[in-house]
């Protein structure tokens, strides 16, 4: 009799796991083609995937040496030759624009990862400890209250220009944004039945952090970390622009757009180019954030 009890059991068993399997992937298909149907983010996924072929394929796209200066080329004209003209040293502008684009696309990455990383895991134990809540908030609340640009130019002061330190202080500015969004969707679910449950069975609190909270948290922090993508993009144009970020002769769209803010007026394509990849780069990156928002809602069917 216990045989065939268990076989009763294994007999049905199998099906509901093949129906739950079977109703996952139908959701996930429907999710899939409601974001194909929404044609501003598939057009923000295709220029967001372009920049990053752009950015990967950097040596293969470009036709000369970004550092290389030929000063009797100077200030040409986009030709044949050089498809977007050269700047003010007589380096060729393509190539400078499309390894402005590593340098741009991997601040931008690198911040949003480290920001999402960084400010998830201080919103998951500010939700969980009160004590520790009112110590890392208060210090969010303070950083917040400093204007962006103005507390990531401060941070290029004291640690110095490099690529290296555009990452650590964009990601200090970003941080507590994150951790807010983490720390208040962890919050609603903190107080979920389940959870209570967990607790009450002896489940260790890193256990219920990361294994029950952190996956109900994860959906908006990515969709955050799109945001902080683009963000950390204009945000690192802004400081190389001021001087305060990647240092030249290292090409970057920032300080690409410096070097032609004297000669705008004659030498237009100096500014034109890299301010178009910087526009399309965080406009894919916007568009594609609010189609991933929607993918990633368990609310929509």
């Amino acid at each position: 009799m216990e045989n065939v009890k268990n076989a009763d059991i294994t007999e049905n068993t199998l099906p509901l796991n093949k129906i739950r399997e079977n109703l996952k992937k139908e959701q996930r298909d429907i999710k899939i083609k409601k974001f194909c149907k929404n044609k501003l983010a598939v057009v923000g996924l295709i220029l967001t995937v372009f920049m990053g072929i752009v950015a990967l394929f950097a040596p293969l796209i470009a036709t000369h040496d970004p550092l290389e200066m030929v000063v009797y080329d100077r200030l040409k004209a986009p030709s044949a030759e050089h498809l977007f003209g050269t700047d003010t040293f007589g380096r060729d502008l393509l190539s400078r624009v499309v390894y402005g684009a590593r340098v741009s696309m991997g601040v931008g990455l690198s911040v949003g990862i480290l920001s999402m990383i960084i400010g998830m895991t201080i919103g998951l134990y500010a939700s969980y400890y009160k004590f520790l809540d009112n110590i890392l908030m208060r210090i969010c609340d303070g950083l917040k209250a400093i204007p962006s640009i103005l507390l990531a130019i401060t941070l290029m002061a004291v640690i110095g220009p490099s690529t290296r330190n555009v990452i650590i202080s964009l990601t200090i500015v970003s941080v507590p944004t994150m951790a807010r969004i983490a720390r208040s969707n962890a919050l609603s679910v903190k107080e979920q039945t389940y959870i209570e449950a967990m607790k009450a069975l002896g489940a260790s609190p890193s256990r219920i952090i990361w294994k029950h909270i952190a996956p109900n948290v994860l959906s908006p922090v990515i969709v955050q970390a799109s945001f902080v993508f683009a963000t950390s993009i204009v945000t690192e144009a802004a400081l190389s622009f001021l001087g305060a970020g990647v240092p030249a002769p290292a090409p970057s769209w920032g300080n690409i757009l410096y070097e032609g803010k004297t000669v705008i007026y004659n030498s237009w394509w100096l500014v034109t180019f890299p301010g178009i990849f910087t526009a399309l780069s965080v406009l894919g990156l916007n568009l594609f954030g609010d189609g991933l928002r929607d993918f990633l809602d368990p609310l929509t069917n």
